[in-house]
């Protein structure tokens, strides 16, 4: 299956876009688009509306026009590089997402 690139819908954590670039990377594909975390996301979901139906002029339905040409315009389809769970989570550490101590807790219920 080929693989036309990554989107980051922000979470606002530490490095997240450098994360995605270097997973990209190492997937063999690109980063398609970045989509900032924005409030008005909410607002048009309580009215479940679209960002685009709800507020078209604002900067985030921008974003997600933006988001919808770099998808139809693009033309980078590969077959990406498997990673193994460790190579993930390799990546996570390197980019402090998770320590190597971390791996003991893999599977511990809260507070054990």
């Amino acid at each position: 299956m080929r693989l036309a690139g990554l989107i980051c819908h922000s979470r606002e954590t530490d490095k997240e876009a450098e994360l995605l670039e270097a997973l990209a990377a190492k997937l063999g594909t690109q980063m398609i688009h970045f989509v900032p975390r924005d409030n008005q996301v909410q607002r048009a979901e309580l009215r479940r509306m679209t960002v685009i139906e709800y507020s078209p002029e604002h900067k985030q339905a921008q974003e997600y026009r933006d988001l919808a040409l770099k998808i139809s315009e693009n033309k980078k389809f590969v077959i990406p590089t498997p990673l193994t769970m460790d190579e993930l989570e390799g990546l996570l550490m390197e980019f402090g997402i998770m320590e190597e101590d971390d791996e003991e807790i893999i599977g511990k219920v809260e507070g054990a």
